[in-house]
């Protein structure tokens, strides 16, 4: 499914009316000013605190005549509060004093509409709430605000799905490193949905991975569920892949559980995976109205029922898509009818876009898009573009970058976690190591440096600061009696970089059931600076599509690179595939690859 291609080179208001301001101790005259009769407003005020920064909420609504512009003010009380970085607003700010004005979009605010702003900011000592602000010069809220929390209608970082992305990219340094309290209260969004709470264990899974031998060492840790086709939201019976249980059904086990997130990963794109075979949709290319209508609404209207209000959804989005737009349409090697199609008719971007809006208007949701690996889009000519091609999506249909938590990347691949052995700016013999075969002039050697890199890059182009990464650790943790212990003989580039490399695959591009991998990393919340977390999004033992054509009816073709006899194509060099023999169609259980995994976990069961 991961296709690769080489190509080198988020109180109290004070109702101000009229002539005179309704306060806690009753009411007071005012003078009359022509932006006091035309301006009535209120506040609400709320922050997300972690050590040293925080995020805050403002929502401003105007309960006074139609406005075409609009300046909130309010004072900091501690002077080492500063507001960072914003979007929503221009935001400033002078000693103690911040200012917010409105963006060209969102300065028309009729009576009665509200519009919410925020910021990401930095304190120390003490983050108490300003008590008191202003709207175009009048005060909107003269009391110090309750600590109690905002309606969970209007969630922290998402404005309405119309709004567009801010005009300016924010700052690029990354997040902090603390994680934020686990206390917030439900609906109102974190900075990192998997810190601090346990993830949920989907019981077929459980099931499954328990009935083989030794199993039950892994069974417990946290994996997603793949929403693959319409029929998956309320469940299936009688399938061969994923499971019988609904969207309803894994959340209500998940309340059971006590559990603090739950994933889902959304993957029913029009023309899904327009570059391979073995994990093609149900839905035709320009089937996007049933996208929408069949497809994302009945997941959003369930993820947003208020019960399950208290858990963090994390919705992993369109995994393999909007890179393909990028490396494989026409002119590219490898590129598909099908990738032409979906990129000129904006099934892609324009789903995604839709997904996005619509799931992240839910107060407790957090998406994350896919972003493929390293071995797809390390290459300078792919990086870039594909950052870009994600920020589209992320703007389209309605909704803005504030609907994205972050980006995943690795899923349901093989790209090892780090290399311990080679460094990207090795030389040997006078040579880079980019001119090895495997590295083929790619800029990164493994995945933890790549999706590093990645998120700085999207910061960069427009996306908020605070985004995280995530790295999908499933299988890719190359253990075993294969694994290296040390550098390869410099005799050439490609003996010290075969010889030392962790990812034992034969090249990059192979990406079905492959042959020696291992369970990787144990999911974890920030594991590394601008990760976080390690996750389990394609869950061990599910097959990546059957090694020989198997007639189904579930959408689910027959791709060579699952084929263990095939001798490959231009997206991996003309390489064997590496992939097990007897696989079953993809999300499927294959017990022999299971077993393989946890033979060769690193770190070892």
């Amino acid at each position: 499914m991961n296709v690769w291609r080489r190509l080198s080179g988020r109180n109290r208001a004070i109702a101000l009316t009229g002539a005179s301001v309704l306060v806690a101790g009753g009411l007071v005259t005012l003078p009359v000013t022509a932006a006091q009769a035309a301006t009535q407003c209120q506040v609400d005020y709320t922050t997300s605190d972690w050590p040293g920064g925080f995020t805050g909420t403002v929502t401003i609504k105007n309960l006074g005549d139609p406005l075409s512009t609009w300046n909130l003010g309010f004072t900091f009380p501690n002077s080492a509060q500063k507001v960072v970085s914003g979007w929503s607003a221009k935001w400033s700010q002078s000693g103690q004093n911040v200012t917010a004005t409105n963006e060209s979009w969102n300065g028309s605010l009729a009576g009665g509409a509200s519009t919410t702003i925020g910021f990401n900011g930095a304190w120390s000592g003490t983050n108490p709430k300003p008590t008191q602000f202003t709207l175009n010069g009048t005060v909107c809220n003269g009391g110090t605000p309750p600590t109690s929390t905002p309606p969970t209608s209007t969630p922290p970082s998402s404005p309405p799905p119309s709004s567009p992305p801010p005009s300016s990219p924010p700052p690029s340094s990354p997040p902090p490193s603390s994680p934020p309290p686990t206390t917030t209260p439900p609906g109102q969004k974190v900075d990192n949905p998997y810190a601090g709470v346990k993830g949920y264990v989907n019981p077929e899974w459980k099931a499954k991975a328990d009935a083989e031998p030794g199993g039950s060492r892994v069974s417990s840790n946290p994996t997603a569920v793949w929403l693959d086709r319409i029929a998956a939201i309320n469940g299936t019976t009688g399938s061969s892949s994923n499971g019988s249980m609904g969207v309803r059904d894994h959340l209500d086990k998940a309340l059971a559980q006590g559990a603090g997130y739950i994933q889902f990963v959304i993957y029913n794109l029009p023309g899904r995976d327009c570059a391979a075979l073995a994990s093609n949709g149900e839905l035709g290319p320009d089937e996007l109205a049933r996208y929408k209508t069949e497809y994302i609404d009945p997941i959003a209207a369930i993820q947003a029922d208020p019960k399950y209000a208290g858990l963090r959804i994390v919705n992993i989005i369109e995994i393999d898509s909007l890179p393909n737009l990028v490396t494989n349409t026409s002119g590219q090697p490898g590129g598909t009818a099908m990738c032409d199609t979906v990129k000129a008719n904006g099934a892609y971007v324009n789903g995604v876009g839709y997904a996005l809006a619509k799931l992240g208007a839910i107060g407790n949701v957090y998406n994350y898009i896919d972003a493929a690996h390293h071995g797809w889009i390390g290459w300078d000519s792919n990086f870039g573009p594909t950052a870009n091609q994600l920020l589209a999506a992320a703007t389209a249909s309605g909704s803005t970058v504030h609907n994205v938590a972050g980006f995943i990347t690795n899923t349901a691949n093989y790209s090892a976690l780090k290399e311990p052995y080679i460094k990207i700016t090795d030389s040997v013999n006078g040579q880079t190591v980019r001119q090895s075969k495997w590295i083929d002039w790619n800029q990164y050697v493994d995945e933890l440096s790549f999706a590093q890199a990645f998120r700085n890059k999207l910061v960069s182009i427009g996306f908020d600061s605070n985004i995280g990464m995530l790295i999908d650790t499933s299988r890719n943790g190359w253990g075993g009696t294969a694994r290296p212990t040390g550098p390869g003989a410099t005799t050439s580039v490609d003996t010290y970089v075969n010889g030392g490399r962790i990812d034992r695959r034969i090249h990059a591009g192979n990406w079905c059931n492959q042959a020696g991998a291992g369970l990787g990393e144990r999911p974890k919340a920030n594991p590394e600076p601008g990760i976080d977390a390690y996750v389990w999004v394609k869950p061990p033992g599910e097959s990546d599509g059957s090694s020989s054509l198997i007639p189904n009816n579930e959408g689910k073709g027959f791709d060579r690179m699952c084929d263990p006899t095939y001798t490959g194509n231009a997206r991996n060099g003309n390489s064997m595939t590496g992939a097990l023999p007897n696989a079953p169609i993809s999300g499927a259980w294959f017990s022999a690859q299971f077993q393989q995994l946890m033979q060769n976990a690193y770190p070892a069961l």
